[in-house]
């Protein structure tokens, strides 16, 4: 069991990345990935709980305490680039990923894409991204530029204390989450302002997608996965929500399928060290 950890900061080309790193540097290269919003505090239960890994958890692109991208700079597929960037700064040519939500589908995106440096992948509640087919795109398209010419107007807001910067968390999320999970993100998503705390994520994450993949090519990333891949369900989290998703999952027969108790955040809540028992005897399968 791992239970230090330390702050890492990456310099790549065009944005400095932070991330936290947990476990034995001769363990198994293992990089950890994010949801939409959250940060690298997402993995602050289950990491120390995985044996025999060197587990560095990323910041997003802005997210957490890394850059922000120029305008329009981000898509899943430039957010697995990044990944890719790290990957080549920590000199892992082979290297496992363990993804929740956004992070999930990035990670089911790099695992397809360049099978040949991935040695397991491994998805918590989450698999694939919302699509929409070729007809939609200039629809998105247009939304994406109404709500990128009005951003200009919008300001963060400024909270007095930390503990009600907890709670908008805990009530606003698109997904719910419990009072001590989101201590955790928000410990690490917040920065002084104005005498108060408001979000250091890039309020461009909010933007609706301008592009998105249609249903075949989300399920071709997925069918092109080589190497060993785990994906842990929440019975009460978002996949869950849409039954047809759903029906495709069960479709790929060469992931491995879990489905526990708990909400879409499941790892950072009660069910954590069951979600570490799975992770664990995943990857040590692997050696």
């Amino acid at each position: 069991m791992q239970t230090s950890c330390h702050e890492v900061r990456f310099t790549l080309p065009s944005i400095e990345v932070a991330g936290k790193a947990w476990g034995d540097p001769q363990g198994l290269p293992l990089i950890a990935l994010h949801g939409w919003l959250d940060n690298a505090g997402s993995f602050d239960r289950i990491a120390p709980l995985l044996e025999n890994v060197h587990l560095v958890a990323l910041d997003l692109p802005g997210h957490g305490l890394s850059g922000h991208l120029p305008a329009g700079g981000y898509s899943l597929w430039q957010q697995a680039a990044t990944v890719l960037q790290v990957a080549e700064e920590l000199g892992w040519q082979r290297f496992a990923l363990l993804g929740h939500s956004m992070g999930a589908i990035i990670t089911g995106i790099i695992a397809g894409s360049v099978p040949e440096r991935i040695t397991a992948a491994a998805m918590i509640d989450g698999l694939l991204p919302f699509t929409s087919e070729a007809e939609d795109a200039p629809r998105n398209m247009a939304r994406f530029f109404e709500a990128s010419l009005a951003a200009g107007e919008k300001r963060k807001p400024v909270y007095d204390s930390v503990e009600k910067a907890v709670s908008a968390r805990v009530l606003g999320g698109t997904t719910p989450i419990s009072r001590d999970a989101a201590s955790l993100l928000v410990e690490r998503g917040l920065m002084p302002a104005h005498g108060g705390w408001t979000w250091r994520t890039d309020p461009q994450l909010m933007l609706p997608s301008p592009l998105r993949f249609t249903n075949s090519h989300a399920a071709a990333f997925i069918e092109a996965i080589r190497s060993p891949a785990c994906l842990i369900l929440a019975n009460q989290g978002v996949m869950h929500r849409h039954p047809h998703v759903l029906e495709q999952i069960v479709r790929f027969e060469h992931i491995q399928q879990h489905r526990l108790e708990g909400g879409h955040h499941l790892h950072l809540e009660q069910a954590a060290p069951e979600v570490a028992t799975i992770l664990d005897s995943f990857y040590r399968a692997l050696a």
